[in-house]
């Protein structure tokens, strides 16, 4: 049975943060919502000294690559509807 990994990483803008608290509020709601709709693991990847840059990584696992693409695309489409962040930078592997 094939087993395919894909791994989508995002940089963030968070216009709205002032604060790392104002920064961790946002990246919370996001992973925790991408986590219970898309079935995806996800982490923060930093950086955890700039108020406005998160580094954001989701994982999804299936036997199709074309499934695995599906998930990662359902995601970023979430992730590029937060309003209070702007996704400079996207990419999807497929390992």
């Amino acid at each position: 049975m094939p087993i395919v990994v894909g791994l989508l990483t995002v940089e963030l803008f968070i216009s709205d943060a002032v604060t790392l608290k104002d920064r961790r509020r946002v990246v919370k709601s996001l992973l925790e919502r991408l986590a219970n709709r898309h079935n995806v693991a996800v982490a923060d990847l930093g950086p955890d000294d700039a108020p406005h840059h998160a580094d954001l990584a989701v994982t999804a696992v299936a036997n199709e690559e074309a499934h695995v693409h599906r998930v990662l695309n359902a995601a970023l489409r979430l992730i590029e509807a937060e309003p209070r962040a702007v996704c400079e930078c996207a990419q999807v592997t497929i390992l």
